[in-house]
C-alpha cells in the first residue's frame, strides 16, 4: 500500500439494497426538467446516500519464467472523471441500476452525499457528478460543493428562497 492510500471504514449502510431513494430521484428528475429545482434537487441529495464507484488499479506486475506478466497487487480506488476543460470531478451514482449503466464491473460503496463531497473535495475535484450516465445527471461544484462537504444542509426560507444550514447556526444565505 502506498503512502498516499486511504482506507475505507465500514458503512452506516450494511443493509442497503442498491435501491434509489425515491425522494432523491424525483427530485433530480424535476431539476433535469427545470433547472430552477437546483435547490431542492441539493436539498435532497444533502441528506442522501450514494453509491460511490471504486475499480481496481492495477499496483504492480511480475513476470513469471516464460515472461507472461500476471498482476502481483492491485488496489481499489474511487473513480474521478476529467473534463475536456481539465475539471475533475468524483462520480456518485443513486442506485446499482445507474452505476451499472456507467460500468458494470464497479463496485458500489454506499456513502452519505456529505462523505462523497467531502472526499471529492480532499481529492481535489471541482465537483461531484451524480448519475454521470444517466437517467438524471446533476452536478454539485464550487460553492456548493464546500459547503455540503462541510456538513451544511440547503433549506427553504420563509421568503421561498433558498439558503444553507448548520446544526449549530441559523440559515446563512
Amino acid at each position: 500500500m502506498t503512502e498516499s492510500a486511504r482506507r475505507l471504514q465500514g458503512s452506516a449502510y450494511t443493509d442497503d439494497d442498491g435501491s434509489a431513494d425515491p425522494v432523491l430521484g424525483a427530485a433530480l428528475a424535476r431539476q433535469a426538467a427545470d433547472d430552477a429545482a437546483y435547490p431542492v434537487a441539493l436539498a435532497a441529495l444533502a441528506g442522501a446516500r450514494v453509491l460511490v464507484p471504486v475499480v481496481a488499479v492495477l499496483g504492480e506486475v511480475e513476470y513469471d519464467d516464460r515472461g507472461l506478466a500476471r498482476d502481483k497487487s492491485s488496489d481499489m480506488a474511487a473513480v474521478l472523471m476529467t473534463g475536456a476543460d481539465g475539471r475533475r470531478a468524483l462520480l456518485a451514482f443513486t442506485d446499482t441500476a445507474a452505476l451499472a449503466t456507467w460500468d458494470p464491473d464497479a463496485r458500489p460503496v454506499p456513502v452519505s452525499a456529505v462523505l462523497a463531497a467531502q472526499t471529492a473535495a480532499q481529492e481535489g475535484a471541482d465537483a461531484l457528478v451524480v448519475d454521470v450516465a444517466g437517467p438524471h445527471r446533476f452536478v454539485v461544484s464550487g460553492p456548493d460543493l464546500h459547503r455540503l462537504a462541510a456538513g451544511w444542509r440547503p433549506v427553504r426560507l420563509a421568503d421561498g428562497g433558498w439558503g444553507w444550514l448548520t446544526e449549530d447556526s441559523a440559515p446563512a444565505e
